[in-house]
């Protein structure tokens, strides 16, 4: 199908060669490019860039930060990846307790969050039985099966909904999560929380897809991350639409988040 499509997530690094390990290791993942200064790596059919970070250091950004993206990676069977995350050293929890099972009006999935050893935010996520999208039904045994999406925190959805539509994103699904689950899984320090969550489709169809996150309570914050941290994370698009002008191949969204596009 063609059409744009998030062709990988770009996640800067200290140390590559530590980093690289620890996805292989903890989830499975499947070396394909080795540089110097650049890895590949693969989940499914999904895959990762890992890049040097060119910066200084960053304090990790709370979820309700416009500098907090996610890649939720879909596993089948939740205990089995935490017993798995649990060997592998470095990564520290955002959510407060554990996984979390999220009531039937937020979709009823099972999801954990935590930081690997740089502090990129990453989701275990499990959908309830008889919810599994045909994609993510597990044929070969693997308790990590793919990337489903990159989650971004926006200050405002329409305004972000406008931007990624020009780019070939469609809003398919948009609703709120509310309640101390979501409290527990975001790690916010308060007994409930609001967000308004929007699931935006790449018109090439395949995963990962988009997924904006709007929080209300406790509010957003504006709050970028800063540039050569490795909270700069980056997706690369390929396929997009062709548009008037020379447009930069380096965008950012109205929230800074980072965009490397390809034209179709």
């Amino acid at each position: 199908m063609s059409g744009t499509r998030i062709a990988a997530i770009r996640l800067p690094c200290v140390d590559l060669e530590a980093t690289e390990a620890f996805y292989v290791e903890a989830f499975g993942c499947v070396r394909e490019t080795s540089e110097t200064a650049r890895r590949v790596i693969r989940l499914g059919d999904q895959r990762i860039e890992l890049v040097l970070a060119s910066g200084a250091p960053a304090a990790p950004a709370p979820s309700n930060a416009t500098g907090f993206q996610h890649c939720a990676i879909i596993v089948a069977d939740m205990e089995a990846a935490m017993a798995r995350l649990a060997l592998s050293p470095g990564w520290s929890p955002i959510s407060r307790n554990g996984p979390e099972h999220l009531p039937q009006a937020s979709g009823g999935a099972t999801a954990f969050k935590f930081r690997d050893p740089d502090g990129h935010p990453l989701e275990l996520l499990q959908f309830a039985p008889g919810h599994v999208p045909e994609i993510w039904q597990v044929r070969d045994g693997a308790v990590f099966v793919g990337i489903d999406h990159s989650a971004i925190t926006v200050s405002e959805t329409d305004e972000a909904i406008a931007f990624y539509r020009g780019l070939g994103f469609e809003p398919t699904e948009r609703h709120l999560n509310r309640g101390v689950e979501q409290a527990r899984l975001d790690g916010l320090a308060l007994e409930e929380a609001l967000v308004e969550v929007t699931t935006l489709r790449p018109a090439g169809g395949a995963p990962p897809h988009l997924e904006l996150l709007c929080y209300r309570d406790p509010p957003g914050l504006s709050e970028p991350a800063p540039d050569g941290s490795v909270l700069a994370t980056v997706l690369r698009l390929e396929g997009v639409p062709a548009r008037d002008g020379d447009a930069p191949r380096e965008l950012r969204d109205p929230d800074g988040h980072r965009l490397d596009m390809a034209e179709a």
